[in-house]
């Protein structure tokens, strides 16, 4: 009898992650306009575990880890190519214990702009412990818009300036509308469950540095001069405008009765994290900030649990003192950086930002979940309170849909690809893998 030669499960494994961030990311050149974009591709990378194919006769691995290249071309890198993995595993019995999952990333661009980032969150046995870690290293460049949502002052660059910078991204930002600049971030909590409740409560750590800065636009030497926003927001609240920092403490309270963390369709999750962020931590200006985040699923046939409404809204808050520009509440800047499809990171900005989304989740076959579509359309209104524009003044939208393909039942892993639209001829293409919240 002819002897089968099967590959290794590694080999198999890294054949079809290739293969995925080939034929989805590289062949593409209508990605959302900035590299932080390709990090909606991130959250739970790692639950498209090796479980899908499992050796039933080897004992199950303590640790998985999905590796998958990326290529990809957008208008504010260049053409982008790096290395994400993910990491799943239990730290305790399966039946009592929730799945931690981490993702760590590295990207690099033709235009010199390197990302790096290990995000997860962790449970211990019992999930009587919860962790989240976000840890970033960039060499970034970006444009600076004015703060708020009103479309036309947060569409430029210059102050008293009438050019635009296109949100379109068939249409390259030059280098010289950028700003430059190097940031690293280290965010840390701990969370203590409340005995056998699905309330946690705890402290975090928060640090954010951003240095180097070269706000390629200013030009002080000119008649009249030209400043940025960037520079403007910062002279004004007596900040360097080369360098600064934001560290500090936090107080936080977390619900969560999902049924799955990465694709659910029952639950509820709310999070409630208070910022204090004091000269004498080493920041370099007294500031408060508050993050009041809310998710909910709801079914339409409850025949089919993957059709449903999923709704997801927070408001990111400075409560008191003055935030650098770079670290104000901005769309885009969430732990898991979901949030503004189809808008670039950071496109809407101020001192005040709330994000409302809602998305239809339905299945196309009529009794199977392999395949699935979805239907979205999302909101950002922030301030600009030197302006006096209300958080509320003004809201932008984004919409679009796209497609689902199920790679785990087990876990409910899914392959997303969307396309979405928004104001000023913004759009853009997505993958991901796992639902968006």
């Amino acid at each position: 009898m002819e002897k089968k030669i099967r590959p290794s499960k590694t080999l198999r494994l890294f054949s079809v992650r290739f293969l995925m961030g080939f034929l989805f990311l590289g062949g593409q050149h209508s990605f959302a306009q900035s590299a932080h974009d390709m990090a909606k591709a991130e959250l739970y990378a790692s639950a498209v575990s090796s479980d899908n194919y499992k050796d039933s006769t080897k004992p199950a691995k303590k640790i998985d880890f999905s590796p998958v290249p990326v290529i990809a071309v957008n208008p504010t890198t260049g053409l982008l190519g790096g290395l994400l993995l993910g990491i799943n595993w239990k730290m305790g019995k399966p039946e009592t214990t929730r799945t931690s999952a981490a993702l760590a990333s590295v990207y690099y661009t033709s235009n010199n702009q390197l990302f790096t980032s290990l995000r997860g969150n962790a449970f211990t046995a019992e999930n009587k412990w919860f962790l989240s870690t976000d840890i970033r290293f960039n060499l970034n460049s970006q444009p600076t818009y004015g703060l708020g949502s009103n479309i036309t002052l947060a569409s430029q660059t210059i102050v008293g300036d009438d050019g635009e910078v296109s949100d379109n991204p068939y249409k390259k930002v030059p280098k010289q509308e950028m700003m430059a600049f190097n940031n690293f971030r280290f965010y840390q909590t701990v969370q203590k469950r409340l005995k056998k409740t699905n309330f946690y409560f705890g402290l975090g750590y928060h640090l954010d540095v951003a240095w180097s800065i070269d706000d390629k636009q200013l030009n002080l030497d000119a008649v009249p001069p030209v400043i940025t926003f960037h520079y403007d927001y910062q002279s004004r609240n007596g900040i360097n405008a080369k360098k600064y920092t934001q560290s500090g403490v936090s107080l936080n309270a977390t619900f969560d009765t999902r049924d799955n963390v990465v694709n659910p369709y029952s639950g509820q999750f709310a999070f409630l994290s208070f910022r204090t962020l004091p000269k004498f931590l080493g920041s370099s200006t007294n500031a408060s900030q508050l993050w009041m985040e809310y998710r909910n699923y709801f079914h339409l046939d409850k025949n089919r649990p993957r059709n449903l409404i999923a709704v997801w809204t927070y408001g990111w808050f400075q409560t008191s003192g003055k935030s650098p520009y770079l670290f104000l509440p901005a769309v885009g800047w969430d732990m898991f950086a979901r949030s503004g499809r189809p808008y670039t990171q950071g496109r809407f900005r101020g001192e005040d930002v709330v994000y409302g989304e809602a998305e239809w989740r339905f299945p196309l076959q009529k009794t199977k979940d392999k395949w699935g579509a979805v239907l979205f359309i999302n909101t950002t209104t922030a301030s600009n309170r030197t302006e006096h524009i209300g958080v509320f003044n003004y809201m932008q939208f984004g919409y679009g849909g796209g497609l689902r393909f199920m790679l785990s039942e087990k876990n409910r892993a899914n392959l997303c690809l969307d396309y979405g639209f928004g104001a000023h001829g913004a759009q853009g293409l997505f993958l991901n893998l796992n639902e968006y919240f």
